[in-house]
């Protein structure tokens, strides 16, 4: 199917759509949630996404179910994994849109008889899709949010302005201004929130050495408390950078939940972070934030809603590499002195 074809008219009551497998992309995805409720508002709108990253969207208002599901591991247990097709065929959906680009997510839409199955063209699933749809011939240099809602328009749904966003209650937000408390964090400090790590590699983080020397730095204005935040995954890292500082630094790597990393986030008044799933949900809360970016593109995959990015373009980025094979140049060359006056122009 070409990109500009219109599919025949559908009025779907059951929507299934299988949201991005990591963080930051699903988060990026939140728009087409949005957009699906305002142009089909009476129908039933179930987000089915992968392990825990359904807590990101739990307070959506624009979906009415959330499907959650373990990935199987080798070919012969997912041919016959019966949590995930038994839930889609018990569904009854009459749409399901893949936002992404796996054979198996196709394959699963197909045996789980998913009706009017939508998605990207590509990885030999096209057979498995009703409507299989070709990238715009310039995905690779637009925001991924743009790739994502193009996918969407052959339903009639036009291009939005929808930001991706995210939604806490009241009470998540207390429970983050208590937590603080526990700290010693008063409303008169100034909060700057830190994420020195990112899921899919090395190549995309800032060097630990200067989080630590920028720490030493910002420390130098007694109003300043910093908390350090990440996942299990990265606490050494993080761990390893706070160990020397006072209580004034505060390390939660990997001890918070995904929703109370969004409210404790939200309570910051500057968000420093490398190209991550953090950085997209502070971008998706509204949070000032600072993104430093160096294997990664910025124009693809930066802060959506807003936000300073250093990135120093070096001509081999964006290499997409999980680690550097050369002299990490693109990092590098972001000095502490940098990011430090970039954060005291936006402090003040």
């Amino acid at each position: 199917m070409n990109k500009n074809t219109m599919i025949p008219q559908i009025n779907p009551t059951n929507i299934i759509v299988r949201m991005p497998n990591w963080l930051g992309d699903l988060v990026m995805a939140t728009p087409i949630l949005a957009d699906l409720r305002h142009h089909f508002p009476k129908a039933k709108i179930t987000a089915m996404c992968q392990g825990g990253l359904g807590a990101i969207i739990q307070k959506d208002p624009h979906i009415d179910e959330i499907l959650q599901f373990k990935r199987p591991s080798g070919w012969m247990h997912r041919e016959s994994h019966g949590d995930i097709i038994i839930p889609l065929r018990q569904g009854h959906y009459d749409l399901g849109i893949l936002l992404t680009n796996s054979f198996s997510s196709a394959w699963w839409f197909w045996r789980g008889e998913v009706k009017n199955r939508l998605g990207f063209k590509g990885g030999f699933r096209s057979a498995l899709l009703d409507y299989p749809i070709s990238f715009h011939e310039e995905f690779k240099t637009q925001h991924l949010v743009k790739t994502y809602k193009e996918l969407i328009k052959p339903l009639g749904i036009p291009l939005s302005k929808t930001p991706p966003q995210l939604y806490l209650s009241n009470e998540e937000i207390q429970e983050a201004h208590e937590c603080l408390k526990t700290f010693g964090i008063k409303s008169s400090d100034l909060l700057i929130g830190v994420n020195p790590g990112a899921a899919f590699g090395s190549a995309k983080c800032w060097l630990p050495d200067r989080f630590k020397k920028l720490t030493e730095k910002l420390l130098e204005n007694p109003s300043i408390k910093i908390i350090y935040f990440g996942d299990k995954a990265g606490s050494p890292l993080v761990q390893d950078i706070c160990s020397n500082f006072s209580e004034r630094v505060i390390n939660l790597a990997g001890k918070t939940t995904l929703r109370q990393l969004m409210a404790l986030i939200q309570m910051c008044h500057l968000f420093l972070t490398n190209d991550s799933g953090p950085m997209h949900i502070a971008s998706a809360l509204g949070v000032p934030l600072i993104a430093l970016f160096g294997s990664t593109s910025d124009v693809a995959t930066g802060p959506y809603n807003g936000g300073l990015v250093i990135h120093k373009h070096v001509p081999c980025s964006p290499c997409y590499r999980r680690e550097c094979p050369i002299d990490f140049r693109c990092m590098k060359e972001i000095s502490i002195d940098e990011v430090y006056e970039s954060i005291q122009k936006l402090i003040k």
